[in-house]
């Protein structure tokens, strides 16, 4: 059982006993054994976290507690957590008291299993990068397995409604899942709109998942499945209709109609945002009405009436059908209301205009798609599993 100091600093505007709620649940749900432990100032942080297995730290406002973000403190790793909003900040943060029980899991992961490799990718940002991870059996980091044949490839992209404080980690859990049933996973990170503007975000996605050409000679790269959560499950769905290799594509909970996403102003306006303007009018886009009884495929499918400089008919997934790949729309029925039917719909459209979909819906919500433990990620696995065969 995996050992986990939990380490909150001087001055964290929060109730200690609810801190210590969430850590104690959280562990107990990872199997971990640890304590919370509450640090006076910066030198009596250090000491706690020092010669720990692994450690989550929320450094709280003190400069000299928060000068230690980053350094070596002498645990195997450390899960830094901001719960508030910290501008350029590459650790867990702005995820409120939750991004404590996200620093838990991303300690645990870390310790219990760690990537093969980090692969860097584009110019040198520090969010393009991608961490690959090999099945018991394929860890030699030379690409030399002992074994015949390549390894299938699941590359997921994570979403967060495209908003920097959501990040890589929150697919750690599918890392070690996937990679339990022998398939080579490709951990996606990359630059947010909030940040760096869409197009950075569009460049970044082709220009991840390309690099896995090369990244490593064991992986079977005609054997891949690309997955995406959330906002994830749209830049997926928007790699493939941009030609990325895949012979499976995923959307776990997918946000895949961005006009009605916009209009209907989810996550406070979070697609606009992203996108950096409100979606057009409807008939701009041809698609937009993709699905609606009485459409023909072709009408449905959203090509030719789009105008092929707007931003929202590239980007938002029912438009972009058919895209000549198979796919999977997993979808929650205890998900928001909105997902059901963006997931519904999309399926819909995607098989009118061509495209061979399978649509499963079981009961869970937003985040259970990405619970290994699920009965719905269960069944995702298998079918991502059965198509890599």
């Amino acid at each position: 059982m995996s050992e986990i100091s939990v380490v909150v600093g001087p001055g964290v505007p929060a109730d200690a006993a609810l801190l210590a709620e969430i850590a104690t649940r959280e562990l107990a749900v990872w199997h971990a054994r640890g304590a919370v432990a509450y640090a006076r100032d910066a030198a009596h942080l250090r000491s706690l976290v020092r010669g720990s297995g692994a450690a989550v730290v929320v450094p709280g406002p003190s400069p000299e507690a928060r000068a230690l973000i980053g350094q070596p403190l002498g645990s195997q790793v450390v899960a830094w957590v901001d719960l508030e909003h910290v501008e350029g900040a590459g650790h867990i943060h702005g995820r409120g008291l939750w991004g404590l029980a996200w620093g838990v899991r991303h300690a645990v992961h870390r310790l219990r299993h760690p990537p093969t490799r980090r692969v860097l990718y584009g110019d040198g940002s520090a969010e393009q990068w991608a961490d690959l991870y090999l099945p018991p059996g394929r860890t030699d980091r030379t690409g030399r397995t002992g074994r015949t044949g390549g390894t299938p490839v699941v590359a997921l992209v994570h979403g967060g409604y495209w908003r920097s404080i959501w990040a890589a980690d929150l697919m750690e859990a599918l890392c070690a899942d996937l990679t339990a049933r022998g398939l080579a996973v490709w951990n996606l990170e990359y630059r947010r709109p909030d940040r760096h503007g869409w197009a950075a975000t569009v460049a970044d996605v082709a220009a991840g998942l390309a690099a896995m050409e090369g990244a490593d000679p064991g992986l079977d790269l005609d054997r891949i499945a690309l997955a995406g959560h959330s906002a994830g499950a749209q830049l997926v769905l928007r790699a493939v209709a941009d030609g990325a290799r895949a012979r499976l594509a995923v959307s776990l909970a997918g946000v895949l109609d961005l006009v009605q996403a916009d209009r209907r102003r989810l996550s406070a306006g979070a697609t606009a945002a992203a996108l950096g303007r409100p979606s057009p009018d409807t008939a701009g886009l041809g698609g937009a009405a993709a699905g609606d009884p009485g459409r023909t495929p072709e009408e449905s499918s959203g090509h030719g009436a789009a105008a092929p400089d707007d931003v929202y008919a590239a980007a938002s997934p029912l438009h972009r059908v058919p895209v000549g790949v198979p796919q999977l729309i997993v979808q929650g029925t205890g998900d928001e209301l909105d997902f059901v039917d963006f997931g519904r719909r999309y399926a819909r459209a995607a098989r009118e205009a061509g495209d061979d979909v399978t649509y499963l819906e079981m009961p869970g919500g937003h985040f259970d798609v990405i619970l290994p433990t699920t009965p719905i990620w269960q069944a995702t696995a298998q079918a991502i599993t059965d198509a890599l065969a």
